[in-house]
């Protein structure tokens, strides 16, 4: 059973309580830093999607920011065989926003092409609005990584 310590006398207090049970002051509980991760409902999203994908000009393979975070147009090169997304600046696609969990998805190339595969991730991983563990990608499909809806462009 863990307890918190009262800050004003010392006393120790179980986890649950709020208030020092020797001397009533206010128990602060320590909260991990960066632990948590928000849940949302996907209808919260603005449909804004940006410019057309013709019209960003981009070659080769990249996962292209439509909506989310005010990142829109913003654009990922996808070059190598594995890329990581998430919130831990370690990632390949970094994704600020406590709606994306820290390591959320991967993304792999094979001879087949690009397959995305969710992480175990709280809000899920999408391709084209349906919620998915694993998907092949094709070009121009909509992948949504918590508030941030991306295409997943194939250009060779």
């Amino acid at each position: 059973m863990s307890h918190v310590h009262c800050p004003e006398c010392g006393f120790q207090n179980p986890e649950s309580a709020n208030y020092c049970s020797k001397c009533g002051a206010l128990l602060i509980h320590d909260e991990p830093s960066g632990a948590t991760t928000m849940t949302f409902a996907s209808d919260e999203l603005l449909d804004d999607t940006g410019p057309p994908l013709d019209d960003l000009g981009i070659e080769g393979t990249a996962l292209v920011v439509r909506s989310g975070g005010g990142r829109q147009g913003e654009t990922f090169p996808v070059d190598a065989d594995r890329v990581e997304i998430g919130r831990s600046p370690e990632t390949d696609v970094f994704l600020d926003d406590v709606t994306v969990s820290r390591s959320h998805a991967v993304l792999s190339r094979d001879e087949e092409g690009y397959t995305i595969e969710d992480r175990g991730s709280l809000n899920g991983t999408y391709v084209n609005r349906r919620r998915v563990e694993k998907a092949k990608l094709e070009d121009g499909d909509e992948v949504q990584i918590g508030k941030y809806r991306l295409a997943f462009l194939s250009r060779v």
